[in-house]
């Protein structure tokens, strides 16, 4: 009897342990990869190590000018537009390429060329077609190009200026543009290739809309007038604005947490961000950040959103269950686009 009890106990205590270490590693996995940051004015790539909150290494390349960066679904390889030396719509050099990192290694692979200047902004990567998606913004249109032969297969047209981002739904049918001048939403359709709509957002030249986001649930499209204080919440079904939510800021860059109930939005002139209640449009909570906090980026176990602080060569990491800054990690100089990597980044000395 008592040997049964012992078998018992020891096959009990195995199996807690089998369990445990599965749940431990799968918490390590989700936070032992890389967070990537491209930062403006140091023409650098960041690697941080999110389980340090260091930052490991920086590349350095004169052509890193870009403003943001992807990586691919297995995090080894990330991708960096070079948009140029200048804000949307203002006169300055007009980037023509992209390049293609190794991040485990940190270095550039390849090179994509367009052509002809572009100003390439926002990379995304279309897990469900396998396929990359660039703004190449004085074409006014998405460049789609083969992650496997870095071949451009072909453009989809947004029908408007200056299309600097957009956001793919998760269902992977359609994607959403922000026409920063034109003050509007195309909504572009992935197995056509052709613009279904454009969505006015205010009036052009009072009303700028730029960082775009959307809900969990794809029924919901969020960007804020940056010229405004105050959020537009568009209809994916209608395709009509449905509401604006007042702020206590000029709102930026955005991301729904992983549950779908709140809106993390990037108050950047204010150096805060906003928690909205999307059951209600209501702010719950402001959150103190370095100045000018641009982009956000949840992190894949959705306890923590990095939110990347421009002036203050920050990024800032918020506990999603606390809402309070769980450490700011340093980065460089203008830090920005944010993109995430399962693949762990080596540690490496100084920058390169």
């Amino acid at each position: 009897m008592k040997i049964l009890l012992f078998s018992v106990r020891v096959i009990s205590s195995t199996l807690a342990i089998a369990t445990l270490s599965a749940a431990t590693l799968s918490a390590l996995a989700q936070t032992s990869g890389t967070l990537l940051v491209a930062n403006q004015t140091d023409r650098t790539l960041s690697f941080i190590d999110p389980t340090t909150a260091q930052q490991t290494f920086a590349l350095q390349e004169d052509r890193i000018t870009g403003h943001e960066v992807t990586t691919s679904p297995d995090g080894r390889t990330a991708y960096l537009p070079i948009y140029g030396n200048a804000g949307v719509g203002r006169p300055g050099t007009d980037g023509h390429e992209m390049l293609v990192i190794d991040v485990p290694t940190h270095k550039i692979t390849a090179t994509v060329d367009f052509g002809h200047g572009v100003r390439p902004h926002l990379p995304v990567y279309d897990t469900k077609r396998n396929l990359l998606y660039v703004s190449t913004e004085l074409d006014e249109a998405i460049t789609v190009i083969d992650p496997k032969t870095l071949k451009i297969l072909y453009k989809i047209p947004t029908g408007a200026a200056q299309s600097h981002m957009f956001a793919l739904s998760h269902d992977g049918r359609f994607a959403y543009t922000t026409n920063v001048g034109p003050a509007s939403v195309s909504v572009l359709d992935l197995d056509t290739h052709k613009t279904l709509a454009i969505i006015p957002v205010g009036e052009p030249g009072t009303t700028r809309v730029q960082r775009i986001s959307l809900s969990n649930d794809d029924k919901l499209l969020f960007t804020s007038d940056w010229n405004n204080p105050r959020l537009a919440v568009i209809d994916t079904a209608t395709r009509k604005l449905k509401t604006w939510i007042p702020l206590p800021g000029t709102g930026y860059g955005s991301a729904s947490t992983h549950d779908g109930r709140y809106l993390i939005l990037c108050l950047s002139k204010s150096a805060k961000v906003a928690v909205i209640d999307l059951s209600n449009y209501s702010i719950v909570r402001t959150i103190d950040v370095p100045s000018q906090p641009q982009e956000v980026l949840i992190r894949p176990d959705g306890l923590v959103a990095y939110v990347s602080c421009n002036k203050d060569h920050k990024v800032a990491a918020i506990d999603l269950e606390t809402w309070k800054v769980q450490s700011l990690i340093d980065a460089g100089n203008d830090a920005d686009g944010l993109a995430w990597s399962n693949a762990p980044s080596p540690a490496s000395a100084g920058t390169h």
